[in-house]
């Protein structure tokens, strides 16, 4: 998994860009200001902090659909060369109009560095460490602003400061990020597998992965093209050992295999449990019984939100009052024992051969029963298994299945079985299982993926799917209440709130400048963001986005609440500014933690792949859209209501952003992007 997390660290060298030019303009502003006369001029202020987000809005409308259709990795070269223009045309520009058309390059480079970087990384980690390395570009970009208020801060002690230079520094690390995007980073499998170059996903799997035996997520991804939908059926599982039901050939007819190490032998078998929506099931992917005080207590949250809770719940009762340990939803399947797909008992023995011909159709020219895929765990407690559609079923050929062990079923032996119970004895223990079934887009004839299943959700007709519609929800509401909340008023106008706070009385016996002393107040607060985006990371795939917003957003709340109410009362100068300082550190620390990197997190989870860049092309037009909005209005709020009303504005926009995770944002940590989407799909239905 090292390479993997080197290629991540890589791709994030955009973020470490786009802070760097957050930091260089916010403290570069002062100086243009003073330079062209500005000092009345609110609206051309204004646009020159906007343009780049201007055009990242105009950028945005195309970049998902180009990105879909020439790949991941071109788009980040773009931005690497966007980059190195912006800072050659500012370190030049003799006037404004230079400076705008600057800006108008380093927002084609913003837009692209936000977007694709963390859709990226996404596509090319695997799921228990999703999280963590999506949380990098947060890391990278705040590292960026630190190393550039350092830069800012040490330019404005000399006599003659260059804000030019203070620009167009951008340009240096930007020619380092364009040759690693160039010759080291790889393309994203999942784009490769849509577009049929099944050869090269494998290779690149491999590099990523280190290990030759990547066929089982290849197959995963192939799956991932066409989402189930509404095709999509919940079963209910009973798994036992082999030798208890397959003795009854009336008993187990119906069963699902599954095969031991090598083929030996049928090791445990999977029987459907009759009665789908029963108190098992329900309980298993997170559906509260009907009638239940639960289920009314649970009204107002969206249904998506309970059922990917409860996926996640690793600390259920036990159902039986004898004492028994649940198992834990991953240690049914942690044996390496279970490596071969599911095929129903009433297939062939040439269908059979076919189905677990994983290698021939992945470009190894093998089509040996033997040959099967070994990683079959998808992460999360899931195993991508297939068999047979059932005799009668409309569409024929393999049935996909996401099997995952009952969180509540329980087990006498569960240490045992963990750590390599043999499934060959004759025992008695058995396990529940819930299984989210659809028809596969392999075709056993060849196992070819089938192209008209994936052309159907395309393009912007893919939009039409429920569980789309759905996530778009979620994706568009965080990154519209992200801007809400107001960071970027404190990202581009921090030095100028705390000048006016007085910070410069605070340091003034140090013999430096108010300007200098708000930069090194900057210094200080993004260098605090460090280890909390650090703390960010190691939490993300144990406690959770969700679970992580919820406890940070009312931090920030109570941060504006302090800016606000300090007016209130009559303080020195160097308390006002040390109340304010430590306010604006603590927002911003507790920001990056949450709403500053989940958002994007979550958008690159929650889509199919086949629409994943059009998804989040909309969901990072309404983020630049909102950024727009705020930066070009910002000065003038500020002459209207003051700062104190600004700051209020953003407690409302805080506590709305709150309530709608508490209600409409479920939990994603350690689960399958495949999974994710039919989940979505799944809790969108009516019923």
């Amino acid at each position: 998994m090292r390479e993997v997390v080197i290629v991540a660290i890589a791709a994030t060298v955009g973020n470490v860009l786009v802070g760097w030019d957050s930091s260089t303009i916010a403290g570069g502003m002062s100086y243009i200001k003073k330079e062209f006369k500005l000092e009345t001029d609110p609206t051309l202020e204004g646009l020159i902090m906007s343009t780049s987000f201007l055009t990242g809005t105009v950028v945005t409308i195309f970049s998902g659909t180009v990105c879909d259709m020439l790949g991941r990795r071109p788009m980040l070269i773009v931005a690497s060369t966007m980059f190195f223009l912006s800072g050659l045309v500012m370190l030049w520009a003799p006037n404004v109009t230079v400076i705008l058309f600057s800006r108008l390059l380093n927002g084609i480079a913003l837009a692209l560095a936000i977007t694709l970087t963390p859709l990226y990384i996404s596509e090319i980690s695997p799921p228990d460490i999703r999280g963590t390395l999506n949380t990098l570009p947060q890391f990278s970009c705040s590292g960026g602003m630190f190393l550039a208020y350092i830069m800012v801060f040490s330019l404005s002690l000399v006599d003659s400061p260059s804000w030019r230079a203070m620009l167009a520094v951008v340009s240096i690390p930007s020619v380092a990020y364009f040759f690693l995007a160039v010759f080291y980073l790889p393309e994203s499998p999942p784009w490769l597998v849509s577009k049929g170059r099944v050869t090269e996903a494998k290779k690149v799997l491999q590099r990523l992965r280190g290990t030759e035996d990547v066929s089982g997520e290849l197959a995963l991804l192939a799956e991932g093209m066409s989402p189930a939908g509404e095709s999509t059926t919940v079963e209910e599982y009973i798994v036992t050992p082999a030798g208890d039901l397959m003795g009854n050939k009336e008993a187990g007819r119906d069963c699902i295999k599954l095969y031991g190490p090598n083929q030996a032998g049928v090791s445990m078998v999977a029987q459907q449990v009759s009665g789908q929506g029963s108190m098992v099931f329900r309980s298993t992917l997170g559906l509260p019984r009907q009638g239940s005080i639960v289920a009314q207590a649970q009204t107002l949250r969206d249904p998506l939100v309970n059922l990917f809770g409860s996926v996640h719940d690793i600390n259920p009762p036990p159902l039986d009052s004898g004492g028994s340990r649940a198992m834990l939803m991953g240690d049914a399947f942690s044996t390496d024992n279970l490596h071969a797909p599911l095929l129903s008992s009433q297939s062939s023995a040439m269908d059979r051969d076919k189905a677990f011909g994983f290698k021939d159709a992945l470009g190894t020219g093998n089509n040996d029963a033997n040959q099967v895929p070994k990683n079959t765990n998808i992460g999360g407690g899931w195993k991508l298994v297939y068999k047979s559609a059932e005799s009668g079923s409309k569409e024929k050929g393999l049935q996909r299945v996401y099997l995952r062990a009952d969180p509540n079923a329980v087990s006498s032996q569960q240490d045992s079985f963990a750590e390599g119970y043999d499934l060959n004895a004759d025992s008695s223990e058995a396990f529940q299982a819930s299984a989210l079934v659809s028809h596969s887009v392999l075709c056993p004839k060849n196992m070819n993926m089938k192209p008209e299943n994936a052309a159907k959700r395309t393009g912007f007709g893919g939009l039409s799917d429920i569980g789309v519609r759905r996530a778009l929800v979620v994706g568009v509401g965080l990154q519209l209440l992200q801007q809400a909340a107001g960071i970027n008023g404190f990202l581009y106008y921090a030095p100028q709130i705390l000048d006016q706070a007085g910070v410069g009385a605070l340091l003034s016996h140090f013999g430096i400048s108010s300007t200098s002393a708000s930069l090194l107040v900057n210094i200080i607060s993004t260098f605090a963001m460090l280890p909390c985006i650090f703390t960010s990371m190691r939490l993300m795939d144990v406690a959770g986005r969700r679970s992580i917003l919820l406890y940070t957003i009312p931090i920030l709340i109570v941060s504006l609440m302090v800016l606000i109410l300090r007016d209130l009362f009559h303080m020195s100068a160097t308390l006002n500014a040390i109340v304010t300082a430590v306010s604006v550190m603590i927002y911003e620390s507790c920001f990056v933690m949450g709403l500053g990197a989940i958002p994007n997190i979550l958008c690159s989870e929650i889509f199919p792949t086949s629409v994943r860049g059009i998804c989040i092309s909309i969901c990072s037009l309404t983020f630049w859209i909102s950024i727009l909005v705020v930066t070009s209005s910002f000065p003038f709020l500020l002459q209207l209501i003051g700062i104190s009303g600004v700051f209020g504005l953003f407690v409302i926009g805080c506590i709305s952003a709150w309530i709608f995770v508490y209600l409409k944002v479920p939990e994603t940590k350690g689960m399958p992007l495949e999974v994710i989407i039919d989940f979505f799909a799944i809790g969108a239905k009516p019923e």
